[in-house]
Protein backbone atom coordinates (compact mmCIF):
# COMPACT_ATOMS: atom_id res chain seq x y z
CA UNK A 1 0.00 0.00 0.00
CA UNK A 2 1.54 3.46 -1.21
CA UNK A 3 1.60 6.27 0.85
CA UNK A 4 -0.19 9.79 -0.51
CA UNK A 5 3.90 11.17 -0.47
CA UNK A 6 4.46 7.99 -2.53
CA UNK A 7 2.20 8.41 -4.81
CA UNK A 8 2.92 12.13 -5.21
CA UNK A 9 6.14 11.27 -6.12
CA UNK A 10 6.08 8.34 -8.34
CA UNK A 11 3.06 10.42 -10.81
CA UNK A 12 5.36 13.03 -10.81
CA UNK A 13 8.22 10.28 -11.53
CA UNK A 14 5.54 9.25 -14.82
CA UNK A 15 5.24 12.79 -15.88
CA UNK A 16 8.41 14.04 -16.05
CA UNK A 17 9.57 10.99 -17.80
CA UNK A 18 7.49 10.99 -20.36
CA UNK A 19 7.75 14.77 -20.97
CA UNK A 20 11.86 14.76 -21.21
CA UNK A 21 12.70 10.73 -21.59
CA UNK A 22 15.21 11.38 -19.38
CA UNK A 23 15.60 9.57 -15.67
CA UNK A 24 14.22 11.54 -12.66
CA UNK A 25 16.69 12.49 -9.77
CA UNK A 26 15.61 13.74 -6.34
CA UNK A 27 16.73 17.34 -7.14
CA UNK A 28 14.67 17.83 -10.37
CA UNK A 29 11.51 16.21 -8.07
CA UNK A 30 12.01 18.60 -5.26
CA UNK A 31 11.29 21.55 -7.71
CA UNK A 32 8.06 19.48 -9.42
CA UNK A 33 6.44 18.54 -6.24
CA UNK A 34 4.16 20.90 -4.59
CA UNK A 35 4.83 20.04 -1.03
CA UNK A 36 8.10 20.70 0.96
CA UNK A 37 10.40 17.26 1.15
CA UNK A 38 14.15 17.39 1.75
CA UNK A 39 16.45 15.17 -0.71
CA UNK A 40 17.23 12.47 1.47
CA UNK A 41 13.87 12.36 1.93
CA UNK A 42 12.73 11.69 -1.65
CA UNK A 43 15.70 9.32 -2.23
CA UNK A 44 14.26 6.95 0.56
CA UNK A 45 10.65 7.19 -0.78
CA UNK A 46 12.02 6.37 -4.55
CA UNK A 47 14.17 3.49 -2.92
CA UNK A 48 10.76 1.87 -1.64
CA UNK A 49 8.92 2.65 -4.75
CA UNK A 50 11.57 0.62 -6.61
CA UNK A 51 11.91 -2.21 -4.31
CA UNK A 52 7.62 -2.68 -4.82
CA UNK A 53 8.26 -2.80 -8.65
CA UNK A 54 7.31 0.55 -9.66
CA UNK A 55 10.71 2.36 -10.53
CA UNK A 56 13.76 1.30 -11.48
CA UNK A 57 17.40 2.56 -12.29
CA UNK A 58 19.21 2.75 -15.74
CA UNK A 59 23.02 2.10 -16.14
CA UNK A 60 23.62 5.78 -16.60
CA UNK A 61 22.30 7.70 -14.30
CA UNK A 62 21.05 7.99 -10.42
CA UNK A 63 17.83 8.88 -11.60
CA UNK A 64 15.08 6.50 -11.92
CA UNK A 65 12.49 5.45 -14.55
CA UNK A 66 9.37 3.75 -14.70
CA UNK A 67 9.12 -0.33 -14.85
CA UNK A 68 6.13 -2.27 -16.60
CA UNK A 69 5.07 -2.68 -13.88
CA UNK A 70 4.47 1.10 -12.91
CA UNK A 71 3.53 1.98 -16.32
CA UNK A 72 0.54 -0.64 -15.65
CA UNK A 73 -0.15 0.86 -12.40
CA UNK A 74 -0.52 4.45 -12.97
CA UNK A 75 -2.76 3.82 -16.01
CA UNK A 76 -4.56 1.44 -13.93
CA UNK A 77 -5.06 4.23 -10.73
CA UNK A 78 -3.58 7.20 -11.18
CA UNK A 79 -4.24 8.05 -14.90
CA UNK A 80 -6.85 11.46 -15.39
CA UNK A 81 -8.08 11.53 -18.83
CA UNK A 82 -9.81 14.46 -20.10
CA UNK A 83 -10.04 16.17 -23.35
CA UNK A 84 -9.80 19.41 -23.89
CA UNK A 85 -13.01 20.99 -25.71
CA UNK A 86 -11.38 22.90 -28.21
CA UNK A 87 -9.84 19.69 -29.55
CA UNK A 88 -12.99 17.89 -29.46
CA UNK A 89 -14.67 20.87 -31.80
CA UNK A 90 -11.41 20.73 -33.69
CA UNK A 91 -12.55 16.99 -34.07
CA UNK A 92 -16.01 17.52 -34.41
CA UNK A 93 -15.64 20.06 -37.29
CA UNK A 94 -13.72 17.95 -39.69
CA UNK A 95 -15.81 15.24 -39.83
CA UNK A 96 -18.45 17.92 -40.31
CA UNK A 97 -16.43 19.40 -43.59
CA UNK A 98 -17.68 16.49 -46.15
CA UNK A 99 -19.55 13.65 -46.47
CA UNK A 100 -16.65 10.57 -45.59
CA UNK A 101 -17.70 7.11 -46.37
CA UNK A 102 -16.83 4.73 -43.19
CA UNK A 103 -13.35 3.54 -44.93
CA UNK A 104 -12.68 7.27 -44.87
CA UNK A 105 -13.84 8.28 -41.48
CA UNK A 106 -11.83 5.33 -40.04
CA UNK A 107 -8.37 5.92 -41.75
CA UNK A 108 -8.94 9.70 -41.06
CA UNK A 109 -9.12 8.67 -37.49
CA UNK A 110 -6.13 6.96 -37.61
CA UNK A 111 -4.12 10.05 -39.28
CA UNK A 112 -5.51 12.73 -36.75
CA UNK A 113 -4.04 10.20 -34.04
CA UNK A 114 -0.87 9.92 -34.93
CA UNK A 115 -0.23 13.42 -35.87
CA UNK A 116 -1.63 15.01 -32.33
CA UNK A 117 0.16 11.79 -30.17
CA UNK A 118 3.55 12.20 -32.57
CA UNK A 119 3.34 8.03 -32.50
CA UNK A 120 2.05 5.63 -34.62
CA UNK A 121 -1.36 4.66 -35.21
CA UNK A 122 -3.40 1.69 -36.48
CA UNK A 123 -6.76 0.96 -37.66
CA UNK A 124 -8.01 -2.57 -37.47
CA UNK A 125 -11.43 -2.30 -39.96
CA UNK A 126 -14.08 -4.63 -39.03
CA UNK A 127 -13.46 -8.16 -39.68
CA UNK A 128 -15.80 -9.53 -42.43
CA UNK A 129 -14.50 -12.89 -42.86
CA UNK A 130 -15.91 -14.44 -40.17
CA UNK A 131 -19.59 -13.86 -41.81
CA UNK A 132 -21.78 -15.50 -43.96
CA UNK A 133 -21.90 -14.36 -47.00
CA UNK A 134 -25.68 -13.34 -47.72
CA UNK A 135 -25.95 -11.77 -51.82
CA UNK A 136 -24.36 -10.42 -54.67
CA UNK A 137 -25.84 -7.75 -56.68
CA UNK A 138 -23.59 -7.51 -60.01
CA UNK A 139 -24.25 -3.56 -61.91
CA UNK A 140 -23.01 -3.26 -65.45
CA UNK A 141 -21.79 0.05 -66.04
CA UNK A 142 -20.70 -0.23 -69.43
CA UNK A 143 -19.90 -3.38 -72.12
CA UNK A 144 -16.77 -3.67 -69.99
CA UNK A 145 -17.13 -2.46 -66.40
CA UNK A 146 -19.49 -3.28 -64.01
CA UNK A 147 -19.87 -2.56 -59.94
CA UNK A 148 -20.52 -5.62 -57.43
CA UNK A 149 -21.91 -5.25 -54.23
CA UNK A 150 -21.17 -7.45 -51.71
CA UNK A 151 -23.89 -8.32 -48.83
CA UNK A 152 -22.80 -10.60 -45.19
CA UNK A 153 -25.19 -11.67 -42.79
CA UNK A 154 -24.01 -8.61 -40.53
CA UNK A 155 -25.74 -6.32 -42.83
CA UNK A 156 -21.72 -5.30 -43.82
CA UNK A 157 -21.58 -4.34 -47.41
CA UNK A 158 -18.87 -3.65 -49.79
CA UNK A 159 -18.37 -2.19 -53.25
CA UNK A 160 -15.63 -3.68 -55.64
CA UNK A 161 -15.57 -2.37 -59.56
CA UNK A 162 -14.62 -4.70 -62.47
CA UNK A 163 -12.87 -3.85 -65.87
CA UNK A 164 -13.00 -5.85 -68.54
CA UNK A 165 -10.34 -6.64 -70.79
CA UNK A 166 -12.84 -8.07 -73.21
CA UNK A 167 -17.11 -6.80 -73.79
CA UNK A 168 -18.73 -8.89 -71.41
CA UNK A 169 -22.92 -8.63 -72.03
CA UNK A 170 -25.75 -7.91 -69.41
CA UNK A 171 -26.96 -11.39 -69.57
CA UNK A 172 -23.77 -12.93 -68.67
CA UNK A 173 -23.38 -10.46 -66.07
CA UNK A 174 -26.92 -11.80 -64.76
CA UNK A 175 -26.32 -15.25 -65.25
CA UNK A 176 -23.08 -15.40 -63.92
CA UNK A 177 -24.52 -13.68 -60.54
CA UNK A 178 -27.55 -16.13 -60.23
CA UNK A 179 -25.70 -18.74 -60.59
CA UNK A 180 -23.20 -17.08 -58.26
CA UNK A 181 -26.00 -16.41 -55.39
CA UNK A 182 -27.23 -19.82 -55.81
CA UNK A 183 -23.99 -21.07 -55.18
CA UNK A 184 -22.87 -19.18 -52.56
CA UNK A 185 -25.30 -17.25 -50.51
CA UNK A 186 -24.51 -18.79 -47.01
CA UNK A 187 -21.06 -19.67 -47.43
CA UNK A 188 -18.55 -18.16 -44.37
CA UNK A 189 -16.90 -15.18 -46.55
CA UNK A 190 -13.63 -17.13 -45.37
CA UNK A 191 -14.76 -19.52 -47.87
CA UNK A 192 -16.03 -18.27 -50.61
CA UNK A 193 -12.63 -18.21 -52.68
CA UNK A 194 -12.09 -21.86 -52.21
CA UNK A 195 -16.08 -23.04 -52.58
CA UNK A 196 -15.81 -21.12 -55.99
CA UNK A 197 -12.94 -23.21 -57.12
CA UNK A 198 -15.31 -25.79 -57.03
CA UNK A 199 -17.74 -24.41 -59.06
CA UNK A 200 -14.99 -22.72 -61.49
CA UNK A 201 -15.91 -25.16 -64.25
CA UNK A 202 -19.22 -23.77 -64.46
CA UNK A 203 -18.26 -20.22 -64.07
CA UNK A 204 -15.44 -20.29 -66.48
CA UNK A 205 -17.93 -22.26 -69.40
CA UNK A 206 -20.08 -18.97 -69.48
CA UNK A 207 -17.29 -16.13 -68.76
CA UNK A 208 -13.10 -16.83 -67.72
CA UNK A 209 -13.30 -12.39 -67.39
CA UNK A 210 -15.92 -13.07 -64.42
CA UNK A 211 -14.65 -15.90 -62.62
CA UNK A 212 -11.33 -14.13 -62.54
CA UNK A 213 -12.67 -10.73 -61.37
CA UNK A 214 -14.89 -12.34 -58.62
CA UNK A 215 -11.92 -14.45 -57.25
CA UNK A 216 -9.63 -11.38 -57.05
CA UNK A 217 -12.37 -9.04 -55.50
CA UNK A 218 -13.34 -12.22 -52.65
CA UNK A 219 -9.62 -11.95 -52.05
CA UNK A 220 -9.94 -8.64 -50.68
CA UNK A 221 -13.00 -8.93 -48.94
CA UNK A 222 -12.11 -11.52 -46.76
CA UNK A 223 -8.62 -10.12 -45.99
CA UNK A 224 -8.03 -8.08 -42.91
CA UNK A 225 -8.57 -3.99 -43.38
CA UNK A 226 -5.24 -2.73 -41.89
CA UNK A 227 -4.86 0.83 -42.14
CA UNK A 228 -1.42 2.15 -40.92
CA UNK A 229 -0.25 5.91 -40.10
CA UNK A 230 2.94 7.76 -39.03
CA UNK A 231 5.14 4.80 -39.04
CA UNK A 232 7.75 8.01 -39.41
CA UNK A 233 7.04 9.32 -36.02
CA UNK A 234 9.00 6.07 -34.60
CA UNK A 235 12.35 7.70 -35.88
CA UNK A 236 12.01 10.88 -33.18
CA UNK A 237 11.43 8.34 -29.91
CA UNK A 238 14.75 8.36 -28.26
CA UNK A 239 13.67 4.87 -27.41
CA UNK A 240 14.48 3.55 -30.47
CA UNK A 241 17.87 5.78 -31.13
CA UNK A 242 19.34 2.01 -31.06
CA UNK A 243 18.86 0.62 -34.98
CA UNK A 244 18.04 -3.09 -33.78
CA UNK A 245 14.84 -1.48 -31.52
CA UNK A 246 13.83 0.64 -34.44
CA UNK A 247 14.09 -2.75 -36.93
CA UNK A 248 12.26 -4.92 -34.47
CA UNK A 249 9.56 -2.27 -34.42
CA UNK A 250 8.88 -1.45 -37.72
CA UNK A 251 9.06 -4.99 -38.87
CA UNK A 252 6.11 -5.01 -36.09
CA UNK A 253 4.52 -2.42 -38.18
CA UNK A 254 4.46 -3.98 -41.37
CA UNK A 255 3.04 -7.05 -40.18
CA UNK A 256 -0.62 -7.01 -40.56
CA UNK A 257 -1.31 -10.36 -39.14
CA UNK A 258 0.55 -8.86 -36.16
CA UNK A 259 -1.61 -6.75 -35.38
CA UNK A 260 -4.69 -8.74 -34.94
CA UNK A 261 -2.68 -11.42 -32.60
CA UNK A 262 -1.92 -7.78 -30.54
CA UNK A 263 -5.68 -6.84 -30.88
CA UNK A 264 -6.85 -10.59 -29.51
CA UNK A 265 -4.56 -10.41 -27.03
CA UNK A 266 -2.63 -13.53 -28.14
CA UNK A 267 0.50 -13.97 -25.86
CA UNK A 268 0.25 -10.74 -24.39
CA UNK A 269 -1.33 -9.57 -21.01
CA UNK A 270 -3.55 -6.60 -21.25
CA UNK A 271 -4.61 -4.48 -19.07
CA UNK A 272 -8.06 -3.13 -19.74
CA UNK A 273 -8.32 0.75 -18.97
CA UNK A 274 -11.89 0.61 -19.55
CA UNK A 275 -14.57 -1.08 -20.97
CA UNK A 276 -12.98 -0.84 -24.60
CA UNK A 277 -9.76 0.28 -23.86
CA UNK A 278 -6.75 -2.02 -23.15
CA UNK A 279 -2.82 -1.30 -22.38
CA UNK A 280 -0.85 -4.16 -23.81
CA UNK A 281 3.33 -4.05 -23.54
CA UNK A 282 5.72 -5.72 -25.56
CA UNK A 283 8.78 -5.50 -24.59
CA UNK A 284 10.40 -1.67 -24.80
CA UNK A 285 6.28 -1.28 -27.09
CA UNK A 286 2.95 -0.12 -25.43
CA UNK A 287 -0.17 -0.82 -27.53
CA UNK A 288 -2.64 0.77 -26.35
CA UNK A 289 -6.16 0.04 -28.06
CA UNK A 290 -9.75 1.15 -28.22
CA UNK A 291 -12.50 -0.75 -29.70
CA UNK A 292 -15.62 0.82 -31.53
CA UNK A 293 -18.79 -1.46 -32.46
CA UNK A 294 -20.41 -0.54 -36.14
CA UNK A 295 -23.35 -3.38 -35.86
CA UNK A 296 -24.10 -6.41 -34.15
CA UNK A 297 -21.09 -8.85 -33.83
CA UNK A 298 -19.08 -5.89 -35.93
CA UNK A 299 -16.74 -4.10 -34.54
CA UNK A 300 -13.28 -2.28 -35.50
CA UNK A 301 -10.06 -1.12 -33.59
CA UNK A 302 -8.06 1.76 -33.03
CA UNK A 303 -4.78 1.27 -31.77
CA UNK A 304 -1.32 3.64 -30.92
CA UNK A 305 2.22 1.93 -30.78
CA UNK A 306 4.77 3.87 -29.10
CA UNK A 307 7.22 3.39 -26.45
CA UNK A 308 6.50 2.34 -22.72
CA UNK A 309 7.26 5.84 -21.97
CA UNK A 310 3.72 7.68 -23.80
CA UNK A 311 1.37 10.17 -22.48
CA UNK A 312 -1.27 7.63 -21.81
CA UNK A 313 -3.61 10.31 -20.19
CA UNK A 314 -4.01 12.06 -23.48
CA UNK A 315 -3.32 9.11 -25.79
CA UNK A 316 -6.61 7.00 -24.07
CA UNK A 317 -8.98 10.30 -23.96
CA UNK A 318 -8.07 11.13 -27.67
CA UNK A 319 -8.95 7.05 -28.72
CA UNK A 320 -11.92 7.12 -26.82
CA UNK A 321 -13.07 10.10 -28.09
CA UNK A 322 -12.14 9.14 -32.02
CA UNK A 323 -13.96 5.84 -31.26
CA UNK A 324 -17.21 7.43 -30.49
CA UNK A 325 -17.28 9.74 -32.89
CA UNK A 326 -16.71 6.56 -35.71
CA UNK A 327 -19.68 4.97 -33.72
CA UNK A 328 -21.89 7.93 -34.37
CA UNK A 329 -20.68 8.82 -37.72
CA UNK A 330 -21.37 5.18 -38.32
CA UNK A 331 -25.39 5.90 -37.09
CA UNK A 332 -26.10 8.73 -38.86
CA UNK A 333 -25.11 6.32 -42.36
CA UNK A 334 -27.59 4.01 -40.97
Amino acid sequence: MLTERQIAIFKAIVDEFTRTAEPVGSKTLMNLLDFQCSSATIRNEMAALEEAGLLEKTHTSSGRIPSHKGYRFYVEHLMERQLDSEVKYSLQKVFSERHYSMEEVVQKSCDILSQMTNLTSVALGPESKYQLLQHIQLIPISSRSAVAIFITDHGHTENKTFHFDTDVSVKDIKTCCDLLNDKLSGTPIKDVVDKMQEIEPLLVARHEVLFEAFVSAFMKFASDKVYCSGQNNMLYQPEYADINKLREVMKVLEDSSLFRQLANHEGNVAIEISGDNDLIQVDDMAVVSSKFHISDGEEGQLMIVGPTRMQYSKVVALMEYMSQVIEDLYKKEE
